[in-house]
């Protein structure tokens, strides 16, 4: 089996807020464009199940992407962004000096956002997912998700600590591709940029 991850395409709050789960981001028109270029990277690939995460972003990426694989769109709640708690919707600017946040950044093995989820709980929740996915007959999955649930994907299949998280990069509307062997997930690719 092969997994495309996905990061959702850009939106207006990107790099000024940590969204987390807030309602209502959606895509910007330059997100929509990467968007409509992604659904054209998946379209004639034999693609046997499209999923999303919950949030608004997310499925607006994935929906074209469903309709060039000519599938209907899933939701995967094991897929969704990390739940931030007190942090979600606060600028990273306020978040620069709030102290809970410089050790959440030094130390996410250990450290959790206030009255949220742990990395080692995001993790776990995303690779029980994807492994999750060996129970379906699919070969070829697309699972649009987010940059957190990504990493934590990645460093799982890399064996890396999660306090390795800022060595690696994904990009808005970036494609990691992971393969399934047996029980095992492998990294295959990180962070591919669609450009046409």
């Amino acid at each position: 089996m092969i997994i495309y991850l996905v990061r959702h395409c850009r939106h207006a709050l990107l790099n000024t807020v940590l969204c987390g789960r807030i309602d209502g981001v959606a895509l910007s028109p330059e997100g929509a464009e990467q968007a409509r270029r992604l659904a054209n990277q998946f379209s004639g690939k034999p693609i046997d199940l499209v999923q999303t995460s919950p949030r608004q972003r997310a499925r607006e990426t994935a929906q074209p992407i469903a309709a060039a694989a000519g599938r209907r769109l899933d939701k995967a709640d094991g897929m969704d962004e990390l739940d931030a708690g007190e942090w979600s919707g606060r600028s990273f600017e306020r978040l620069a000096a709030d102290p809970s946040w410089v050790a959440w950044n030094e130390n996410r093995a250990r450290t959790r956002p206030p009255g949220g989820e742990s990395m080692i709980e995001l993790q776990a929740r995303v690779v029980a997912h994807l492994k999750s996915l060996g129970q379906t007959n699919a070969r070829s999955v697309v699972v649009v998700s987010h940059a957190e649930p990504i990493r934590a994907a990645l460093l799982h299949c890399l064996d890396l600590p999660v306090d390795r998280f800022a060595d690696i990069e994904i990009e808005p509307g970036s494609i990691s591709i992971l393969r399934r062997d047996g029980e095992r997930l492998v990294a295959e690719a990180t962070n591919l940029q669609v450009l046409s």
